[in-house]
């Protein structure tokens, strides 16, 4: 065989090559940008997740900044550990965070095991909600 007829037929197979691993790159990109488009989007849910945390927090730093003086005649006030306080947002505010406050139980010392009933005088329990989600964070309270 002449050297350029070598020549050819190995130019052609380069050709199919290229164009086989062309293919085998495109199958293969298909999976790939499915990845990374969850990716992407669990991204953004995890950035909404933070918003709300720190939303949700932020309320909670702000009623415990309060006397506890004030807060717990508010919890005596209300005696109803599920009804919002006077420290929720207003009923129309867009991703409204519910304040609830109550005295609790912590030595149990009616021993029923019921942690709002008989609570303790100096402490109080503290649970701010994003109104409509999961998104809640509660603490006790000393004073």
């Amino acid at each position: 065989m002449s050297r350029s007829l070598r020549s050819r037929r190995e130019a052609g197979f380069q050709h199919v090559e290229i164009l086989i691993v062309v293919v085998l790159v495109s199958l293969a990109l298909v999976p790939a940008l499915e990845a990374l488009t969850t990716g992407i989007q669990a991204a953004g849910i995890h950035g909404t997740l933070v918003e709300d945390h720190y939303h949700v927090r932020g309320k909670l730093e702000d009623v415990l900044a309060q006397p506890f003086a004030e807060l717990d005649a508010e919890a005596v006030a209300l005696g109803d550990p599920t009804a919002p306080s006077s420290y929720s947002d207003a009923v129309a505010t867009p991703r409204r965070r519910l304040v609830r406050l109550a005295r609790y139980d912590g030595d149990n010392a009616d021993t029923d095991g019921l942690p709002f009933t008989g609570g303790d005088e100096g402490l109080l329990w503290v649970q701010v909600e994003l109104e409509g989600t999961a998104h809640v964070l509660e603490t006790l309270t000393l004073q």
